[in-house]
């Protein structure tokens, strides 16, 4: 269900209305009366930014020191009602040069009611895009003496950029050289335990793509995800030959893709926007293709002394290498001194954190570099604190990899004057929350109750896939 909001208001911090727009006759002018009196002088602005007073429901936001509230008389949509405000807090900085406050608001109210007429529609959201607002309103509003930003030229064809199908992508525009890039990136959350079993993994991705093409330019992308395969088999009548797929979860698109295309014939088809954009979100929780193994085993000799052992492999091509590796290895506050050997980057111990980083600049694939190191603890008379064994954490980034094994069948582009395109598209892998959990010789038997049997499963997470590559 849509917003549908009564009235919206914009309120400075004493509750003084700066500039207020009635969409329906469903509610009183004195309903900022209500919410001044309930909330703002009870100091419950930041319990919770939706409130019901009577009849009706406030929901409010707090931008600069501006409140900015949508009241309601009927059940709404929240987060689209929140949405709503974001954007047109977006719009109307586009038009002040960056900047909105009071100040702006009071500067600018004229332009501000001429867009709340536009924006919203007895109640429910319209057109909240900067680029095609401007194409009709071409009023432009005082700035901000600090803001350096250029006012946008207005483009000609404002009508049927308001009324056509296509509102994320203006006509006319013109490149000597049409091309596209496209970018996959990924980040890996893994979670393993110290005996090496993977207790959570998955991988979160988005396309990024960056469209300089001339015209109206229909585009079609190709995935080997599993679903779009099987749908392009049956509709040519015969066997999937595309090797390995993936599923994909939790998929969500930018505007411009065709929806029920998507739907009826799994391929995602678009008309891009100009420049750079995101294309699609997508989560995969299954077929991950763990990027490093990390061994690590920490021994304790003595109350004083310590020694720390990590190896880390990378699984993925020995053609491959990654970039920007380091290795958080954590050890006790009462660390005195650290002595390192390592056949691979450079380590240091990092008291203000707690731990050994260990640096790889360029880490090669197939290869197995390891980090010993002796820890000296200092002593103390008193029985000192177990030490709670925090995971090892890791931060890379890994170009032309995927963890997922998402990959680009193809990339296509019609346009009515038949122009050639050059396409680039680029992988990379980053480290999400990459996690390692301790070993030690007294904690062999830590309590990982249920851990096996759920991660049976799980094992087969990058073993089964570790060779694809």
């Amino acid at each position: 269900m849509p917003v549908a909001a009564s009235a919206i208001y914009f309120l400075n911090l004493r509750g003084d209305v700066l500039i207020n727009r009635l969409y329906r006759d469903d509610v009183g002018g004195n309903m900022v009366d209500a919410f001044r009196m309930h909330i703002m002088q009870t100091k419950e602005l930041g319990t919770c930014p939706v409130r019901q007073i009577g009849g009706c429901s406030f929901f409010y936001m707090r931008i600069s020191n501006v409140y900015i509230v949508i009241v309601v008389s009927s059940n709404a949509n929240v987060a689209c009602a929140f949405k709503f405000v974001v954007e047109a807090v977006a719009l109307f900085k586009s038009y002040f040069g960056g900047a909105f406050d009071e100040d702006a608001i009071r500067n600018n109210f004229v332009l501000i009611y001429e867009l709340l007429d536009e924006i919203m529609d007895f109640g429910y959201p319209q057109n909240l895009s900067p680029e095609i607002l401007k194409l009709y309103i071409t009023q432009e509003g005082v700035r901000s003496p600090f803001s350096s930003k250029p006012s946008d030229k207005p483009v000609p064809n404002a009508t049927l950029q308001v009324t056509g199908a296509v509102g994320w992508r203006r006509e006319g525009l013109v490149y000597k050289k049409n091309e596209v890039f496209l970018d996959i990136v990924e980040s890996v959350n893994l979670l393993m335990s110290s005996k090496g079993s993977v207790l959570r993994c998955d991988v979160t991705g988005k396309i990024l793509m960056k469209c300089f093409l001339s015209g109206m330019p229909d585009l079609k992308l190709g995935l080997n995800d599993k679903i779009g395969l099987e749908k392009e088999s049956q509709m040519k009548s015969r066997p999937n030959k595309s090797g390995k797929t993936i599923e994909l979860d939790d998929v969500t698109f930018h505007q411009c893709v065709n929806l029920t295309r998507f739907n009826s014939e799994k391929t995602v088809s678009f008309v891009p926007p100009d420049g750079e954009f995101e294309l699609m979100k997508y989560r995969i929780t299954e077929g991950v293709n763990l990027p490093f193994r990390v061994l690590p085993t920490i021994k304790e000799l003595g109350r004083t002394h310590m020694e720390v052992n990590v190896k880390v492999k990378s699984v993925f091509g020995a053609k491959m290498f990654a970039l920007g590796v380091v290795i958080k290895i954590p050890v006790p506050k009462q660390t005195a001194k650290t002595s390192f050997q390592v056949t691979s980057g450079r380590a240091k111990y990092n008291a203000s954190i707690d731990c050994i980083v260990w640096k790889i600049r360029k880490f090669p694939g197939q290869t197995e570099p390891t980090m010993s190191a002796e820890v000296e603890l200092i002593s103390t008379i008193t029985e000192r604190k177990a030490w709670t064994r925090p995971p090892i954490q890791m931060e890379f980034q890994v170009p032309m990899f995927t963890a997922s094994g998402l990959r680009v069948r193809f990339l296509k582009v019609w346009e009515k004057s038949g122009y050639n395109t050059v396409e680039w598209v680029r992988y990379i892998t980053k480290a999400g929350s990459y996690e390692i959990r301790c070993r030690s010789d007294e904690t062999e038997n830590e309590n990982e109750i249920g851990s096996r049997d759920e991660t049976d499963n799980e094992n087969e997470i990058g073993g089964k896939d570790e060779t694809d590559n």
